[in-house]
């Protein structure tokens, strides 16, 4: 899997921040409240309702919102997201085969 369009979407982030000199407040601790700060901004727009629909032009800001803090974390971590996605998902794939988890909404663990 190519995974340059991440490392595209990283350089991007990275050059924004570095052209307003914010690296300095982004130690690891700040990267994760925030990225955990807007996730809940994104979980607040499906609050009372089953749809994010009413807004989707907020629910799109703050997924966008979500990656950036996530891509800096990232950065920061020394984590290659897109290798660790795909190592993730194939890791993932190998818990939950397809003839045991289609459908199903078990814990790996109760897959027997």
């Amino acid at each position: 899997m190519n995974t340059d369009s991440i490392k595209e979407l990283q350089k991007l982030v990275v050059d924004y921040r570095d052209e307003r000199d914010w690296k300095q407040f982004h130690s690891l601790k700040n990267l994760a409240m925030s990225l955990n700060v807007e996730a809940a901004e994104l979980l607040e727009h499906f609050l009372w309702t089953d749809e994010g629909s009413r807004w989707p032009d907020k629910v799109e800001e703050e997924a966008a919102d979500v990656l950036y803090n996530l891509l800096l974390f990232c950065q920061e971590a020394n984590i290659d997201i897109g290798k660790a996605f795909v190592a993730k998902l194939e890791k993932n794939a190998a818990k939950y085969p397809v003839d045991k988890a289609k459908g199903s909404p078990k814990k790996y663990s109760d897959h027997t």
